[in-house]
């Protein structure tokens, strides 16, 4: 999902019975994104590389590709199962008291982006383009004692693109939008929660790139996530 929002169906015997995308550049032009995205144009040093994509470009992406399938009379009631995939480190901040109401209250008499225009603290999301977060990537691995020990914990080094970083970044420059975040998804488990209608939890194999996890354990490396946001204020 970087250019498009693409839908793919299979039959029982996986044979492809329909197919359908919404390309963003030019059937949601209104979001002015060039190949699905936003690049910082400022000289200043701490946006460079900085690479975004509009939230609500993909809320609305998905109503039009599911608008698409109806008109096309493809028979929803028959679905089975339902399977995603997303950018893996692109990361979705949803608001404070906000992100949960409107999800758990999705009405079907209205768009999807009128309904969750509110719920983000973020209106543009890092994806995994975005490059502007090397001094935090090295903030990170020296607060560990190294690449070593960071890559001993989650399976790497501080890499740019990934979702730890990114958040030191928003938590380090703008810790307003922090404050207001009650929840941070992948873009992966973004696009489950708005299926669902609830905050879906993010699962290992995306977890796994986000320089946060302990591969070893599977869960949440509580030693990183500190070093990570706590460290920012020593």
């Amino acid at each position: 999902m970087i250019r498009s929002l693409k839908a793919t169906v299979l039959d029982g015997k996986l044979r492809v019975v329909a197919s359908r995308s919404v390309h963003f550049d030019s059937e949601l032009p209104h979001y002015k994104t060039r190949d699905g995205v936003h690049r910082a144009t400022t000289n200043a040093s701490s946006a460079g590389g900085t690479v975004t994509a509009p939230v609500l470009m993909w809320v609305d992406a998905l109503e039009l590709l599911l608008d698409k399938l109806q008109a096309d009379g493809f028979p929803f009631e028959r679905v089975v199962a339902v399977s995603g995939s997303g950018q893996q480190h692109g990361s979705v901040y949803w608001r404070r008291g906000s992100g949960i109401v409107a999800l758990q209250g999705l009405h079907p008499g209205h768009t999807l982006s009128s309904q969750l225009k509110d719920a983000f603290s973020l209106t543009d999301s890092p994806v995994w383009m975005d490059s502007s977060t090397s001094a935090q990537c090295r903030a990170i691995e020296a607060a560990l004692g190294g690449a070593a020990t960071l890559s001993d914990i989650t399976g790497s080094r501080a890499y740019e693109r990934f979702t730890g970083p990114q958040i030191r970044k928003i938590y380090e420059h703008r810790r307003e939008v922090y404050d207001e975040t009650e929840r941070i998804s992948l873009v992966s488990s973004f696009m489950a929660s708005l299926l669902v209608g609830n905050y879906v939890s993010i699962d290992h194999s995306d977890g796994a790139g986000m320089n946060l996890m302990d591969l070893k354990q599977r869960v949440w490396s509580k030693i990183v996530l500190d070093v990570s946001l706590l460290e920012t204020c020593s």
